[in-house]
């Protein structure tokens, strides 16, 4: 007898039923779920994605067993690839699995990846069902309606973590999840398809002359040499950090909790559980962490030296009053409030390279809006980079200076509303 063709042109599908379309083109019994047009399996009322049709036997997986075996594609049902020891499904027609080229492949030119679902790309090109979050072109992961980002997919268990599980574990990466570099002791994660992580040589390496950097996002080059997503405020090269479209100095990455609010807020780290180091080192002054926070830092010795010599200089604490809406908190290293004026010190270390110049000079107007008073700014530079002074002469200069401004200003002799000495740039 001859088999029924799907009425649809070019289409060589068997029809269903009394249908005569096959199932791809809406023939036979239909899935019962809401808004759901695939084809209902076997005997059941469901797709294969909603239920329908025999399930693995493996423990706790809820996927479809493939074809005449018991199991689902990700453990080993269906026909197999035909490379040597490899275990995984063999993808569409083909003898091969998806690693080893099986499948339908994405149309765009030299693109190696399979085609996702039934488009004729791959998710990076954008094949596969995408995300359904507005302005996002991600591909949705697994039966949800989400990208990772958006949370899609399945999730790390850990109590209060939002990122996705990696591989075939229940944990994200930063808990343990996915493949881990094969190191001795090493506990990062194995990048792309290497089994190493990147601080061992995994992933793809920057392609500049003598250089081992890994290459970031989907360029050719490491960060150094202007690879991944940059920051994108004008004229700045720098990096943008995580999912943000900013580097470090114009608020991008992860912020720190405690001051995430405020116009020169930091950028949260793990070591410190988000917090940056100086609001950890405030909030929790007894943990472990906080004993050894800047230690040995140079303005730590500008501190000690200030606090030896004169009383009433406040350490590193954010400006403003209770009468205003504390939309700036601006931090300044030390300051000391002397009749109308306050007499600020900051300690540049590095002389502030990383800095932006042009927050640094509305950083001025801020405070002044804070305090509308006379201002006496001392910018000092305790590294070697320019100057080769000592620092302990430098921090006797600084001292000096100190002293000559208090003076002038208990005299009455700084008229100016903003004054800025600058010593060792």
């Amino acid at each position: 007898m001859t088999r029924k063709l799907c009425s649809e042109p070019d289409c060589k599908s068997g029809a269903r039923g009394k249908t005569g379309k096959c199932i791809a083109h809406g023939g036979g019994k239909r899935c019962r779920e809401p808004d759901c047009k695939s084809g209902a399996e076997g005997k059941s009322d469901k797709c294969v994605a909603h239920g329908g049709g025999k399930r693995c036997r493996e423990p706790d997986c809820k996927s479809s067993a493939i074809g005449k075996s018991e199991k689902c594609f990700t453990h080993g049902g269906g026909k197999q690839c035909n490379e040597p020891n490899c275990h995984s499904s063999a993808q569409g027609k083909t003898d091969k699995c998806v690693a080893h080229g099986g499948g339908k492949r994405c149309n765009e030119p030299n693109c190696k990846a399979n085609a996702q679902g039934k488009t004729d790309k791959c998710i990076a090109h954008g094949g596969g069902k995408r995300c359904n979050e507005p302005d996002c072109n991600s591909s949705a992961i697994g039966n949800t309606d989400k990208c990772v980002a958006h949370g899609g997919g399945k999730r790390c268990n850990e109590p209060d973590c939002n990122s996705s599980a990696q591989g075939k574990t229940d944990k994200c990466k930063t808990h343990g999840g996915g493949k881990r570099c094969n190191e001795p002791d090493c506990k990062a994660s194995a990048q792309g398809k290497t089994d190493k992580c990147i601080a061992h040589g995994g992933g793809k390496r920057c392609n500049e002359p003598n250089c081992h950097s890994s290459a970031r996002e989907k360029t050719d080059k490491c960060i150094a040499h202007g690879g991944g997503k940059r920051c994108n405020e004008p004229n700045c090269h720098s990096s943008a950090i995580g999912k943000s479209d900013k580097c470090v100095a114009h608020g991008g990455g992860k912020r720190c909790p405690n001051c995430i609010d405020w116009i020169d807020s930091r950028s949260g780290c793990l070591k410190y559980d988000g917090y940056c180091a100086t609001c950890f080192k405030r909030i929790f002054p007894d943990d472990e962490r906080s004993k050894i926070i800047y230690t040995h830092t140079k303005e730590i010795m500008v501190r000690n030296a200030i606090n030896s010599n004169f009383e009433g200089f406040v350490h590193d604490r954010p400006l403003y009053t209770g009468n205003c809406d504390c939309s700036h908190r601006r931090r300044i290293d030390h300051r000391k409030l002397i009749g109308n004026t306050i007499l600020a010190v900051e300690t540049d270390e590095f002389g502030h390279r990383g800095y932006d110049q042009k927050d640094e000079e509305i950083r001025y107007d801020d405070l002044y809006m804070i305090h509308s008073g006379k201002w006496i700014f001392i910018r000092f530079n305790p590294d070697d980079n320019i100057s080769k002074v000592d620092i302990d002469d430098k921090i006797d200069k600084l001292i000096e200076t100190i002293e000559d401004c208090i003076y002038r200003i208990e005299n009455d002799e700084n008229t100016e509303l903003l004054e800025i000495h600058k010593l060792y740039y």
